[in-house]
């Protein structure tokens, strides 16, 4: 479905809106490469200086598929963005359109003119309902509108796309002062809102308010795109809630040339992605209903009370929480635990039954794990992730650092023939190790000596790989987890007895949401832990690397 927009003869009709999914350069090289129905690709809005956002929670279902978000437009910078869109191989089919925010119009103009040269468009947002002093402040007021289009249309020489909000009473007003600007397209809707909702009589976002997504928005999406089209002539991007075939048609019947699909996505590998897409593309054309069916609406995200029992201190900074009931997870899987007014993060589980936690003290959150009292009240969500599923008969290799430790024990566990290769810096920073040894053939080593193997982890994990035998190794598989350092030298030494197929990862990329909407969690070759992992084959990413290696177009 090869589609025109804005001067490119672009690969599909679709594009993924800004701030969901392809929310890091790694991700949209991998969505360029793999997913041809999408033809534009929208970046996470960006702003002139660094923003770190809003603590999690940052993402609520409401209902089976509306949200609310507040993230906090969080963002690299302009300069840091400008080097990493700078790396992108944009093929000759593709249209980069990159989002952009600013205080003023001097910002406007300042990040427009640092982040054109990397991409084929702008999309000014104009409509962020809960950044304060950004987006929908400046999106309500037609003149201002105008002034910021113009001033940006001065200073760049590619398109420029005015994404408008529908907290509005007139949106064609809107429309029309961004055509005087010099527009060259319109983006509806954003978010709206914002609302707060609560849950165990708390609010879920840590803003409090955050802007509602998903079905919930559609009529008002599609309305906005007929009173946009009645208002101007331009090319209208449509977002909000669109996820079926049907939508699609009435978005197109309403005035749209480009659709935006975002919350749908919600759940979604990026396997999963690109065949919703595909199936999409053969809905229109056969009149079915497909790509809806692949919608994930049963996913869950409600909060489960839990009361902490034990918080056992091993060091300074790790402790071993225990809660109060059992939580159903799987090897492989993650939660997310929250505490009211703090925030929440993620976390494998120790043990399911009782709920047990390994912490390690890395900032504000988990300092204040590490002081909790027993009778405290949290709440869980999830399981999130992939259980791992390793072939029966295999011989499982787990290599673990820190906090890796919960993944693999509940690996070994539950398949046994296990061999474990934990490492810490010291002994006393060694834990769980004789439960570890009741469910696995345990090795530890240290980096000081003081328990086991005198050394870093990869070498114990050498010397007990050079002992196997050739038939031996043809039935290893390994599962890491741990700091990228671990897992990237473990991966290494397993390389040269292993084909990648047989190796998997799971890396402390930073998980926000848990669905695979924000892109925090985003791995060098654009999947995303917490939808395509938590662990990773290794073979994958050498197929991504493979595919991404030619310089294309742009």
């Amino acid at each position: 479905m090869k589609t025109e927009f804005l001067g490119k003869t672009v690969s599909g009709p679709f594009t993924i809106p800004s701030g969901i999914v392809t929310c890091s350069a790694n991700i949209i090289q991998r969505f360029f490469d793999l997913i041809p129905e999408v033809g534009v690709l929208t970046t996470k809005s960006i702003g002139p200086e660094p923003r770190l956002g809003y603590r999690e929670p940052v993402l609520t279902q409401y209902e089976a598929g509306s949200f609310t978000n507040a993230v906090g437009l969080t963002n690299p910078g302009a300069d840091r963005s400008a080097e990493l869109l700078g790396e992108l191989n944009i093929p000759d089919d593709k249209f980069l359109l990159i989002s952009i925010f600013g205080g003023s119009v001097e910002e406007y103009v300042e990040v427009a003119r640092k982040l054109a040269p990397h991409g084929d468009g702008l999309e000014l947002n104009l409509s962020c309902p809960h950044a304060k002093g950004y987006g929908m402040a400046m999106g309500q007021d037609p003149e201002l509108v105008r002034e910021i289009v113009s001033a940006v249309k001065a200073a760049v020489a590619i398109p420029v796309v005015a994404k408008l909000t529908p907290n509005v009473p007139n949106i064609g007003e809107i429309a029309a002062a961004a055509a005087a600007g010099g527009a060259d397209a319109l983006c509806a809707i954003n978010t709206m809102g914002p609302e707060c909702y609560k849950s165990h009589g708390h609010p879920i976002l840590t803003n409090g308010k955050g802007g509602v997504s998903g079905k919930a928005v559609l009529p008002r999406a599609l309305e906005c795109v007929r009173e946009i089209k009645a208002a101007v002539n331009r090319p209208i991007i449509a977002c909000g809630g669109i996820s079926s075939a049907a939508d699609v048609s009435e978005a197109f019947a309403a005035g749209a040339d480009i659709i935006g699909i975002g919350s749908a996505l919600i759940g979604m590998t990026t396997n999963e992605i690109a065949e919703y897409f595909q199936a999409m593309v053969q809905d229109l054309s056969a009149k079915s209903e497909q790509a809806e069916a692949l919608v994930r609406y049963d996913i869950d995200m409600n909060f489960r009370p839990v009361t902490l029992v034990c918080n056992e201190r091993i060091t300074d900074d790790i402790c071993i929480l225990t809660f109060d009931r059992k939580i159903e997870i799987e090897a492989g899987q993650f939660i997310f635990l929250w505490i009211p007014g703090l925030g929440e993060k993620p976390f494998s589980a120790l043990t399911d039954d009782p709920f047990q936690l390994a912490v390690i003290n890395l900032g504000e959150f988990t300092e204040e794990l590490m002081s909790l009292e027993p009778g405290t009240e949290a709440y869980v969500r999830g399981p999130h992730g992939n259980a791992v599923s390793p072939e029966p008969g295999a011989r499982i290799m787990a290599v673990a650092g820190g906090t890796g430790l919960a993944a693999v024990y509940q690996l070994a566990r539950d398949f046994g023939n296990t061999e474990i290769f934990f490492g810490a810096r010291s002994a006393e920073r060694l834990y769980f190790v004789d439960e570890s040894a009741k469910v696995s053939d345990l090795h530890i080593a240290t980096d000081d000596g003081s328990r086991g193997h005198h050394g870093v982890i990869t070498e114990l994990l050498e010397q007990r790989l050079e002992a196997l035998s050739p038939e031996e190794r043809e039935s290893l598989v390994f599962y890491n987890c741990g700091p990228a350092p671990m897992v990237r030298a473990a991966e290494v030494v397993e390389r040269k007895y292993c084909s990648p197929e047989r190796i998997f990862n799971a890396i402390d990329y930073w998980t926000k949401c848990g669905v695979g909407i924000c892109g925090a969690c985003d791995a060098p070759d654009g999947r995303r832990l917490c939808v395509d992992g938590p662990f990773l084959d290794a073979a994958d990413s050498d197929r991504s690397a493979a595919i991404n290696s030619p310089v294309i177009g742009s």
